[in-house]
């Protein structure tokens, strides 16, 4: 069953036209990377997707509504977006995250019990039960973005966005919110779309990939389908080997720039 759907949608910054004439279609359940040179359109399609753009052209349906014609309330009961830079707030891990049950209540509703068993299981998924107490400005890269993960989860979204949610992080938080990332599909079913610039971590994390080339969809498939050595000479204008490691089902990537021959160190 589809999720998002996006009919001939086109978006423009002042003369400059981002998106051009864009269809696609999200299934429920599923984790979609959106890749592409910078410059192509990653983040503004994300951003169209996530209402925090209107595009200039066509519509974008969540379940066959018109998704900019749902009240704010309605979509930030549906749809979590994870930007790519937030602020240092002067809260503790656990206050931050409860605002996440905003917009479940009414104007002055306290949060009840039902809340904080919600919020409780956003901080176990995210791993930051230890950390509940302490304020955000004392955490790590990773372990703020966890806590920004969290508070998105504890909106009970249908569709999570996250844009470049691993930009800044050394490896290994890298994989630790990819990994998070994954349970949540497989755990709460939740529709999960990101903008990725490790083409690896796409090939590896993803059910499905979005190429974006020049504000076009260029193809979307699964990452067996998409990830060769055409696309990648196409759209990053790169050469690239494909490794597949048969025992787990996953793609390997080696890339270089074009005429380029790696010398075997002797």
């Amino acid at each position: 069953m589809s999720a998002l759907e996006a009919a001939s949608i086109s978006h423009s910054f002042s003369d400059k036209r981002v998106l051009k004439q864009i269809d696609l279609e999200l299934k429920e359940g599923r984790i979609y990377s959106i890749i592409g040179p910078n410059g192509s359109g990653k983040s503004t399609l994300l951003h169209v997707l996530s209402r925090q753009l209107k595009p200039d052209h066509g519509q974008v349906y969540w379940k066959q509504a018109d998704l900019y014609r749902l009240s704010p309330k309605k979509v930030a009961q549906e749809l979590a977006l994870l930007a790519q830079v937030n602020d240092v707030m002067d809260l503790t891990v656990e206050q931050l995250i409860s605002y996440g049950r905003t917009p479940h209540k009414s104007m002055f509703q306290r949060l009840d019990e039902e809340d904080q068993i919600i919020i409780d299981e956003a901080i176990q998924l995210t791993k930051l039960d230890a950390l509940r107490k302490r304020n955000v400005s004392q955490l790590s890269g990773g372990e703020r973005q966890r806590a920004w993960i969290a508070l998105c989860l504890a909106q009970q979204p249908k569709v999570l966005f996250l844009d470049e949610p691993t930009t800044y992080l050394d490896i290994s938080h890298q994989l630790d919110v990819l990994e998070i990332v994954t349970q949540l599909q497989k755990t709460q079913n939740v529709t999960i779309v990101m903008v990725l610039h490790d083409l690896n971590h796409a090939a590896v994390y993803s059910d499905e990939v979005i190429v974006v080339k020049e504000g076009h969809i260029y193809g979307q498939g699964t990452p067996k389908e998409m990830m060769n050595p055409d696309m990648f000479k196409d759209v990053f204008n790169v050469q690239a080997d494909i490794y597949e490691d048969k025992d787990n089902e996953l793609l390997r990537i080696v890339m270089m720039p074009l005429k380029v021959r790696v010398q075997k160190v002797r």
